[in-house]
């Protein structure tokens, strides 16, 4: 059978049929998928059933890991403080569940866990970083009795959808995206420490080209903190009237996780968040990311417009 993409949203996100992701991909594949992220921002495969190591080489295909908040802070001995290290997952994955490194549910009032919380937060991933990241894929092992979906929204479609006045206030303005703000914004506020070793904040335009379709994106989050030349408050209100203009049901895919299920999707031009579920019930999702490398070179006028 061959490969097929079935829609499951009017704007974007297919399903992917036809595909077994335990099998190895040559170039001319990955190439056939990248072309269909590009046309729908999300690709989701049914059913996989994959383990950790397939799942790293399935992401290989298409770019370096990125490991995200992994690496956002380090101990003065070197030691990463900004996510999970312990040994259940291979390093170059990210450990998306309420777990511990022995498998046991982690208590609900553990600071890990409450910093998972921050997911629940509309955001696109690295993007306090330069690279941010390209492609994340997450992948359900166990799933949750009610609740734990993600939700996407697609920041394509709503950027063409703007009010011309919204519009007009949103091109050519950029945005200081830093790794501490999304959980700072729901009362965590970093350690001295944390704070010390962090990445610098950076600063992307509010309005992105996506590469792969030309198409225009509103690139925007929890993790975008200010607008450069914009008062504090003024600016947080021009981000939070684009987020919700984007998050309206429209322009919303939400994914209900089975076992075995793996989405991947594109951060350049999609915005997610996870959905409420019972922190006492097991839910394990382990999520690989590739980096943008091609951001590293993008235009950034952020000191040029906070100087104007």
């Amino acid at each position: 059978m061959a490969i097929a993409f079935r829609p499951l949203q009017r704007h974007f996100a297919a399903e992917v049929q036809g595909f077994d992701m335990r099998q190895p991909i040559d170039a001319a594949t990955a190439r056939d998928f990248e072309h269909a992220i590009d046309r729908y921002g999300i690709l989701v495969f049914p059913a996989q059933l994959v383990d950790n190591a397939q799942q790293l080489a399935f992401t290989a295909n298409f770019g370096p890991p990125d490991i995200g908040r992994k690496k956002a802070v380090k101990h003065a001995s070197g030691r990463l403080t900004g996510g999970n290290t312990d040994s259940r997952i291979p390093e170059e994955m990210i450990d998306l569940s309420n777990l511990d490194e022995n498998g046991y549910v982690i208590d609900p009032n553990h600071r890990r866990v409450l910093s998972l919380l921050g997911t629940r937060l509309w955001h696109s991933d690295s993007s306090y970083q330069r690279p941010a990241a390209k492609y994340s894929m997450l992948r359900a092992v166990t799933v949750p009795p009610w609740g734990g979906e993600t939700e996407f929204a697609d920041c394509r479609a709503a950027y063409d959808a703007l009010p011309e006045m919204l519009r007009t206030e949103a091109e050519d303005r950029f945005a200081e995206h830093w790794v501490h703000h999304s959980r700072s914004t729901l009362g965590w506020e970093p350690t001295a420490e944390e704070i010390s070793g962090a990445m610098p904040p950076v600063r992307w335009p509010l309005v992105r080209v996506h590469p792969g379709s030309g198409r225009k994106a509103l690139y925007i989050g929890a993790h975008a903190r200010r607008v450069i030349g914009m008062a504090l408050p003024a600016g947080r209100i021009l981000l939070r009237d684009l987020q919700e203009h984007a998050t309206q049901p429209e322009f919303v895919y939400r994914h209900a996780w089975r076992p075995g299920d793996l989405v991947l999707w594109d951060n350049r031009s999609v915005m997610h968040r996870g959905c409420r579920y019972d922190l006492s019930q097991v839910r394990d999702m382990r999520r690989t990311t590739v980096l943008d490398l091609a951001s590293v070179h993008e235009r950034d006028c952020g000191e040029e417009a906070e100087a104007a």
